[in-house]
């Protein structure tokens, strides 16, 4: 199987013709490298922006989705190895559903609205219990564990405070000026534990978080610049039945009902169905300037003459593929770092959480390694087991404290990351006995980590690569956004920037 594989992709002769597309002349012969949600997205919007153009996706591992992963249990449990849930919400979130629409994947929605208990409650684990985060407006007037003071205090002084003139400052300090070292220690530095699984003190606001550094410069004030909606995006695309019911119902955000893989499994069928080729077990050995303008693409089984390469791998895999030509493009991906994750997937016999909701969040001050323990029996009961209530809980623990907590991530032994997994959920939830099911993941550099000056760094690679005419576009969770949502929204600017 895989020598046929390799036999496909032996050198194929390329055509220099171009055709005038839309916005210009459009290249025949594309290649996307990487089969994650952003290379299968930017794939499926090159087949239809650009039809006549012969797409290539190659894929070095046996399965297309990344870091999108599910398991199925034999009892039907469905567990969760990566993202879990999709935001609704934002023109990228509407983008998102607009595909679902597209690839047919509407009656597979879970919806979860505002209303449940998995939007409303969200705690953080806090000298050595659990702290439920204010969710209405009577809380945030109430003195709240782990809070000294109710939060009112530190909203009401943000919009007085003056504006930063730095270019760029760390999350933690942004939240610390604006809103107190309180909700920069306990809030700021949870939410990037649990959405990049980095430091705060580390990541950059201007990259992390724009909408919120847009705000203070624009108004001067985040909550104010946050109201008026400063640097939203509107959707001006089509309606769909789908983007209504979604906000008809409220949803927060969905998941689906074989689980998150669902998405990148229809994806990749209705870029066969396009007659794109995808190429698994073909991972890309080298990337060569043409002599033509083009770019050559070297795999296990011969080279590929490409018009223009859309590259969906992570900076750092990136980095060590390019020529000597390109080293200073090389040397900019190699700055953009990435940490691991282990991800711990337990299932306990009955109802056995003290409290319902999304999950929680543990504080770096808290414990370093535990990032936080999510409830996906509350988000999505649809998933749970047949026959008697089970539990179903995912513990997160690494990140940027991988390696100072267990070692190497390609080392450590998944048995002592299960133990302390259930050490986790027996200190933190009170949940002892041994699991029914217990599925353990580590993914290395999986999540970039866009530190302070990131947005900077962005510049100089786009200035380089255009003054240098690189045929190649960076996509991908290393640079623009993290979520699934980001990726795919960005893997389609990215084909609509080379067709203008």
């Amino acid at each position: 199987m895989r020598a046929r594989m390799r036999r496909a992709l032996v050198l194929r002769v390329r055509t220099c013709a171009v055709r005038r597309g839309v916005g210009g002349l459009m290249p025949r012969t594309l290649v996307v490298v990487g089969a994650g949600v952003s290379g299968l997205a930017a794939a499926l919007h090159l087949s239809r922006v650009v039809p006549a153009a012969k797409v290539l996706l190659l894929e070095a591992s046996d399965r297309t989705g990344g870091w999108l992963q599910t398991t199925c249990t034999e009892e039907g449990a469905i567990l969760e190895h990566g993202p879990r849930g999709v935001r609704s919400t934002g023109t990228v979130g509407t983008n998102t559903l607009q595909l679902v629409s597209e690839i047919g994947l509407e009656s597979e929605l879970l919806p979860i609205t505002y209303n449940d208990a998995a939007t409303k409650n969200r705690y953080l684990f806090v000298g050595g219990k659990l702290c439920k985060l204010p969710t209405s407006i009577r809380s945030v007037f109430s003195k709240l564990p782990p809070f000294s003071q109710p939060l009112a205090w530190s909203l009401a002084r943000e919009p007085i405070l003056p504006r930063s003139k730095e270019e760029d400052e760390s999350v933690h300090a942004f939240f610390t000026r604006r809103f107190g070292a309180e909700m920069a220690d306990y809030v700021v530095d949870s939410l990037c534990r649990g959405i990049f699984a980095g430091d705060s003190r580390k990541l950059s606001v201007r990259s992390c978080f724009p909408p919120l550094f847009k705000a203070e410069r624009s108004w001067g004030s985040v909550l104010l610049g946050m109201l008026v909606g400063s640097g939203a995006v509107k959707w001006d695309g089509a309606k769909t039945e789908v983007m209504e019911r979604a906000r008809r119902e409220g949803w927060a955000q969905w998941s689906l009902r074989r689980g998150m893989q669902s998405l990148p499994e229809a994806m990749e069928a209705a870029l066969r169905a396009k007659g794109v080729e995808i190429h698994l077990h073909s991972p890309v050995t080298e990337l060569r300037p043409a002599a033509d303008g083009g770019c050559q693409v070297l795999t296990e089984g011969g080279i590929l003459a490409a018009d223009h390469v859309f590259s969906a791998l992570p900076a750092g895999v990136l980095g060590p593929l390019l020529p000597t030509a390109w080293r200073p493009l090389a040397q900019a991906l190699g700055k953009i770092g990435s940490v691991s994750v282990a991800v711990v997937n337990l299932e306990y016999e009955g109802r056995v959480l003290p409290v319902t909701g999304f999950g929680h969040l543990v504080p770096s001050g808290e414990c370093g390694e535990i990032l936080g323990v999510v409830y996906d029996s509350c988000s999505t009961p649809q998933h749970d087991r047949s026959g008697p209530p089970t539990t179903r809980l995912t513990v997160m623990m690494g990140g940027s404290w991988f390696t100072g907590a267990f070692g190497d991530p390609q080392r450590v032994s998944k048995e002592r990351l299960l133990e302390r997994a259930k050490e986790t959920v027996q200190e933190q939830l009170g949940i002892t006995g041994q699991p029914l099911t217990a599925i353990v993941k580590v993914h290395k550099d999986c999540i970039p980590q866009y530190g302070v000056g990131h947005w900077k760094l962005l510049a100089d690679i786009s200035e380089w690569t255009v003054s240098h005419r690189v045929p190649l576009t960076l996509l991908g969770a290393s640079y623009d956004g993290v979520s699934v949502n980001d990726c795919i929204y960005q893997a389609q600017r990215g084909v609509e920037r080379l067709q203008g």
